[in-house]
């Protein structure tokens, strides 16, 4: 080895001692989200799940996995980590919890060009809230240290959700029927769909700085679009047992359009007035700020209806009745009629 190059992973880029000193200060976090169906601690090869579903005879997984998106752009503008973790875990969830299933275990990846024990923690932080908030369990995951992969001050955030619905009980929107009608939940902004465009808007193209105030915001525009994807799970378990919920669409890239066709059969479509609700103001300032066109504007973003539920007429009779002492009433937005020709009437 005398006059020849001594190299370390550490020199490469990759600092394993970050990564272990990341590693214990998150141990915390992971554990606090463990209920009794965790089998084993933590740092094994992999994580351990007991396959026991109370009340389920005929149980089938549901699984999906997501990305944040570049959202992750602004949290890194604001250097505030500790919301992203929710994002990932209320959009996996909700993906799953539309199918009637009820979530089990979470897993994340985390890709960084640099493994900073700090933003790890608050990262982990926001998984560890967000897993606390749907009751399901942060049993696994990987940080990637990738120097050449990652820009420095960078990273990447995906999330990976299992659950578990009686066969005789997923909602797939086979039951969905002409007539039907569609309610819509609320959302609080962006979610986790949408950013690129956005961010060009607000910080390419009007020069925004993200604690700037905005006309219209009671907050700054980088906490407006750093506000955490919206967790629906209590709403979905307080419906999917009705037996006159035929359907259930968590609006995500593609819009209120795009993923309402995903469960409606063929030969049927929508009729739905935007009328019908308020859009909240960061999707108007950011249709003005950047001149979009309405309809690539309900194409993009959910236009602050997060969670839509295709229902027969009885839950129309019923629906004050239905969430009596709840914090929101869905919205009804329109119809469900015979026909391939969408119509989404746009303000």
């Amino acid at each position: 080895m005398t006059g020849k190059k001594s190299f370390t992973y550490a020199q490469a880029g990759v600092d394993i001692g970050r990564g272990d000193e990341a590693k214990k200060r998150i141990k915390a976090l992971v554990e606090s989200t463990y209920n009794d169906q965790v089998v084993g601690g933590y740092g094994h090869f992999g994580g351990c799940f007991s396959g026991r579903f109370e009340g389920i005879s005929d149980p089938v997984t549901v699984s999906s996995c997501d990305s944040v998106g570049t959202k992750i752009k602004i949290a890194c503008m604001m250097s505030k980590h500790d919301t992203i973790g929710i994002d990932i875990v209320h959009h996996c969830v909700n993906d799953i919890a539309v199918m009637g299933a009820r979530p089990l275990f979470f897993l994340d990846y985390i890709g960084i060009a640099k493994s900073d024990p700090s933003i790890v923690e608050q990262i982990i932080k926001g998984l560890a809230h967000g897993c606390q908030n749907a009751g399901t369990a942060l049993i696994a995951g990987e940080i990637a240290e990738m120097p050449e992969i990652y820009n420095q001050g960078e990273y990447d955030l995906a999330g990976f959700i299992v659950g578990v619905v009686e066969k005789s009980k997923i909602l797939d929107g086979s039951r969905i029927k002409a007539g039907n009608l569609v309610y819509g939940f609320r959302s609080n902004g962006l979610h986790t769909n949408g950013y690129t465009l956005a961010r060009k808007i607000a910080f390419e193209h009007m020069g925004w700085k993200p604690d700037q105030n905005v006309d219209g915001l009671e907050i700054s525009i980088g906490q407006a679009l750093l506000k955490p994807h919206k967790l629906y799970l209590p709403i979905i378990e307080k419906l999917k047992d009705d037996q006159s919920l035929n359907g259930l669409a968590h609006i995500t890239g593609g819009g209120i359009g795009g993923n309402l066709q995903r469960i409606i059969p063929p030969g049927l479509t929508y009729s739905i007035n935007a009328a019908n609700w308020d859009t909240p103001p960061i999707f108007r300032i950011l249709q003005e700020a950047g001149n979009v066109e309405s309809a690539e504007m309900y194409r993009t973003f959910n236009m602050g209806i997060g969670l839509v539920c295709i229902v027969d007429e009885r839950f129309a009779r019923e629906v004050d009745a239905r969430f009596s002492g709840f914090d929101e009433t869905p919205i009804f937005m329109g119809e469900i009629i015979a026909g391939d020709k969408p119509a989404l009437k746009i303000n």
